[in-house]
């Protein structure tokens, strides 16, 4: 959600940001915006007015009434009923003129990083840089969820008859993997500073409208029914959420975390040959990072965490691009994002496994949380996520780099701890 002040002084910025956006539709929202906007003020002006006048006449009626003027007292008394009155009708205008711009501000996209390339979608997303070498084997890589049967790693038929469509259950050797992907990533971002940190996996839903925009809400949240409580899509929600109505000292921060959590999704339009199996799901675990920083400090970090995920996937072997997302695929609070995709021997292509987000202040703005300066200056601070892993999808990359001809799987040197010492899973 971007600064009403901002779009009152720069309505042309902010439609041409739409437009940006290929969101048009939104455009007569800034003159809807600006309009409501000058007649709040005037309607707040007025009441101001009107409440300093109240004050200032209520406070001569004891003393009339002390002189014995009873009558000039009556009539002070009826010319504070009169301001009461249209107090009284001033007050729910205000309210509701409040509440019309607040949900208008709710869906005007926040204004876009100018480094973000212009397009409609994310066949217009740039590709960035490359890391390691992206092999395809002399060998037929089998589909993942073939490989993880080999192991006897993956009931899915069970899964369905359990929870339905979306579910899996891992076994053995592959959910061990699972676990120790999960196990080395929360290492590896201690190791790099941060703090571990489990959050709540629900959250109600002031808490969902601060993070997330509707639509991402609609596509993604599970409601719990008969409560104020959504299941996690990530536990970047709950963890930005932590920090709701906060003042926070400008020398503490940053505040650089990692979380684990299970995350739940409804995964509404997945489609195609490659939604099988545990490509896209509806239940998965993520090891992300959170930050909370000075503006200043914001794009710094937005390329140290897209680089932490990247480091991560090269300590095992897997090689990565990052891909600028462009404007019409950033979700409405972002103002700059990239995806980390894994190489994919089998598909010869690389596939996302991370994504990587600045949000300036709009997560900020809308759950309130600001910064106390040096100066004694309060300003919003900026909040950035990125994902360091989310298996399983995770693992579809892992395993497919790791295959060998002879069906084996080799265990990168950094997970064998993770992994009881092996080198190897062996079907």
């Amino acid at each position: 959600m971007i600064d009403i002040r901002f779009l009152r002084e720069n309505p042309d910025a902010v439609k041409e940001n739409i437009r940006k956006k290929f969101q048009d539709a939104k455009l007569p929202l800034v003159d809807e915006v600006i309009a409501l906007d000058e007649e709040s003020r005037k309607t707040q002006a007025e009441a101001d007015d009107l409440r300093s006048k109240r004050n200032k006449v209520s406070k001569q009626i004891g003393a009339l009434m002390g002189q014995g003027k009873k009558e000039e007292a009556e009539k002070v008394k009826a010319e504070v009923a009169a301001i009461n009155a249209r107090i009284a009708e001033l007050e729910p205008k205000e309210a509701k003129i409040a509440d019309r711009i607040r949900e208008i501000m709710l869906v005007i996209p926040n204004m876009i990083d100018p480094s973000v390339p212009i397009g409609p979608d994310d066949s217009c997303n740039v590709e960035i840089e490359k890391f390691g070498e992206p092999v395809v084997p002399d060998f037929e890589i089998p589909y993942h969820t073939e490989i993880m049967e080999r192991f006897n790693g993956i009931d899915m038929d069970a899964a369905g008859k359990v929870a339905g469509n979306g579910f899996y259950y891992l076994l053995g050797d592959i959910a061990r993997l699972h676990s120790a992907v999960l196990s080395y990533a929360r290492d590896f971002m201690i190791d790099r500073g941060f703090t571990y940190v489990i959050p709540p996996f629900m959250i109600h839903s002031n808490v969902v409208t601060g993070v997330m925009s509707f639509p991402e809400m609609e596509a993604m949240m599970y409601k719990i029914e008969g409560e104020d409580l959504y299941l996690i899509g990530t536990s970047e929600h709950s963890m930005i959420g932590r920090f709701i109505d906060t003042l926070n000292d400008e020398e503490k921060l940053p505040y650089t975390l990692t979380s684990y959590s299970p995350c739940f999704r409804k995964e509404k339009g997945a489609h195609g040959i490659e939604e099988r199996g545990v490509y896209r799901i509806h239940q998965f675990e993520k090891q992300e990072m959170i930050v909370i920083c000075r503006p200043e400090d914001s794009m710094t970090w937005y390329n140290k965490l897209w680089k932490n995920t990247v480091d991560l996937f090269r300590s095992l072997d897997i090689p990565v691009r990052t891909l600028e997302c462009c404007s019409g695929d950033l979700a409405d609070l972002k103002v700059k994002s990239c995806d980390v995709e894994a190489w994919s021997p089998r598909q010869k292509k690389y596939f996302e496994v991370g994504s990587c987000s600045n949000l300036g202040d709009a997560q900020a703005r809308r759950l309130r949380i600001r910064v106390k300066g040096a100066d004694g200056k309060k300003y919003l601070a900026h909040t950035l996520n990125n994902t360091v892993v989310a298996p399983p999808r995770m693992l579809i990359a892992f395993l497919e780099n790791n295959l060998q001809a002879d069906g084996s799987v080799r265990i990168p040197e950094v997970l064998r701890p993770y992994m009881g010492g092996k080198d190897k899973l062996e079907a």
